[in-house]
């Protein structure tokens, strides 16, 4: 997934107040992948009421670490909900993460989760169900619509913050006051 210039690949995309649809207000979107053909991104900051251990029932995979089994679990978007990624820092000798960009991983191979559940997985990791998805040219209209705004990403945002502080988090980069958006969207 190498990034292109322009890209969006390695961003975070921050829902402005404008976005009403439940699935995506307030949310905060890693990008995994932008180019001509469509984008692709998992919502990093919206919990499912499962844990990891109820993933780990599911695939027959075995955890004693109980800090493991309750690690939560991420819904990165309404696209094919029964689909699981792991987004993870460190790279391992796992069957198919592809390198988002530099120390930034994706995988959906079971191996990285069973690694994890022996406490040998990846140090950072989010597991998330579904993803967020646009054909060729959506995500761009909807950044000129302004329904998003763009942010640099980090290991610290992706996995070190409180799932409920990174909208905001992120949005406090950018420099201005939250309140001072309107709720209307749209561009002269």
């Amino acid at each position: 997934m190498a990034e292109e210039q322009n890209s969006l690949v390695h961003r975070c995309l921050i829902a402005t107040p404008a976005i009403k649809d439940p699935l995506f207000a307030s949310s905060l979107i890693y990008m995994c992948e932008h180019s001509v053909d469509g984008s692709m991104g998992l919502v990093i900051n919206h919990q499912t009421s499962q844990k990891l251990r109820d993933i780990f029932d599911q695939l027959e995979i075995h955890c004693d670490d109980e800090a493991i089994n309750q690690q939560p679990v991420y819904l990165g978007g309404p696209v094919q909900l029964e689909q699981g990624f792991v987004l993870h820092s460190t790279t391992g000798d796992w069957q198919k993460s592809l390198e988002v960009s530099s120390g930034i991983y994706i995988t959906s191979s079971i191996d990285v989760l069973q690694a994890i559940a022996e406490n040998k997985g990846p140090e950072d990791y989010l597991v998330i169900l579904g993803f967020s998805g646009w054909a060729s040219g959506q995500l761009e209209s909807e950044l000129q619509q302004n329904s998003w705004l763009t942010s640099a990403s980090s290991t610290e945002l992706l996995f070190h913050q409180n799932s409920d502080d990174k909208w905001q988090m992120a949005f406090d980069t950018l420099g201005f006051d939250i309140s001072k958006l309107s709720p209307v969207s749209g561009n002269a």
